[in-house]
C-alpha cells in the first residue's frame, strides 16, 4: 500500500488534489491579516529577500499569504521526500516552484550533500531578493520547534524573517498527526496574523542561534493562536 501510495501517478493525483484545495481555499475563506503594516515594506522591497516562516501543520492553509508571496516571487522550502512530492506539485500549480531539502541523518552522506546543496540554492534566491518559505519544522518534527536551517539562510542572506500564524474555521484538525495538521473548509473565516520582521545577526554563533530558535518559536507559536482567536477557535 505504501509503495502504490508514493508511485508516481499516485503523488500527481495528490498533488493536483491537493492543488484545487488550496485554490479553493483561498478563494472561499474570508482571509483577515493582522499586524500586515510592518511586513509590507519589506515585501515591496525589490532590491532585499525575505525568509517567511509557518508552521508544517498550516501547509494547507498556506495560500492564505499567496497575495503577499507572490510580490516576492516566492519559492517554497519542501523536503524531497515522497510525500513533500505531491506538496511541491500542488504548490507549483499555484506559481510557487519548490527547493528540495531537508534535514540529513548523521552519516547519511548522500542526503547531506542534497541538504547542502538545497540550502545554498535558497541562500542565492533569498540574496538576489526572491522570498522563501519554510515550515521550519518539518518534515518530522518536533511539532512547533524550529529547525536551524532557515535561521541560517537568514544570517548569511541578512534577510528580514517573517513570522505567519494562519487558522481558519471551521476546520478539521488532524490530532493524530505529529503536526496536528489543520484543513481549513471552504466559505469559513481565516486569519493570517504577522509577526516581525526579525533578523538573525551576522556574526551569530551557535549559542546565538539557540536562544533565536527559542524566541522565534514561542512567536511563532503565539502569533498561531491569535490567528486561532481571531477565527473563534477555543482550545
Amino acid at each position: 500500500m505504501k509503495a502504490f501510495l508514493r508511485s508516481a501517478a499516485m503523488q500527481a493525483a495528490l498533488g493536483w488534489l491537493l492543488g484545487v484545495y488550496l485554490r479553493l481555499i483561498l478563494r472561499t475563506v474570508r482571509w483577515r491579516h493582522e499586524n500586515l503594516a510592518p511586513i509590507d515594506p519589506h515585501l515591496a522591497d525589490r532590491s532585499q529577500g525575505v525568509v517567511a516562516l509557518l508552521w508544517h501543520g498550516r501547509i494547507p492553509l498556506s495560500l492564505a499569504v499567496a497575495p503577499q508571496m507572490w510580490r516576492k516571487q516566492a519559492k517554497v522550502l519542501v523536503s524531497p521526500s515522497a510525500d513533500g512530492e505531491f506538496i511541491a506539485r500542488a504548490l507549483a500549480m499555484s506559481r510557487f516552484p519548490s527547493i528540495r531539502a531537508s534535514s540529513a541523518k548523521p552519516g547519511d552522506a548522500a542526503k547531506m550533500r542534497q541538504a547542502v546543496a538545497a540550502i545554498r540554492e535558497a541562500t542565492a534566491w533569498v540574496a538576489a531578493g526572491g522570498g522563501l518559505v519554510v515550515t521550519p519544522d518539518g518534515p518530522r518534527g518536533p511539532n512547533e520547534v524550529i529547525q536551524p536551517g532557515a535561521l541560517q539562510i537568514a544570517r548569511r542572506t541578512g534577510a528580514p524573517v517573517l513570522l505567519m500564524g494562519i487558522a481558519a474555521r471551521p476546520a478539521l484538525r488532524l490530532e493524530r498527526t505529529w503536526d496536528r495538521v489543520m484543513f481549513g473548509l471552504p466559505f469559513g473565516r481565516g486569519a493570517v496574523v504577522w509577526d516581525g520582521p526579525v533578523f538573525v545577526p551576522t556574526d551569530a554563533d551557535e549559542a546565538a542561534i539557540s536562544a533565536l530558535i527559542t524566541d522565534w518559536s514561542a512567536r511563532l507559536s503565539t502569533a498561531t493562536r491569535r490567528a486561532e482567536t481571531l477565527v473563534g477557535h477555543t482550545g
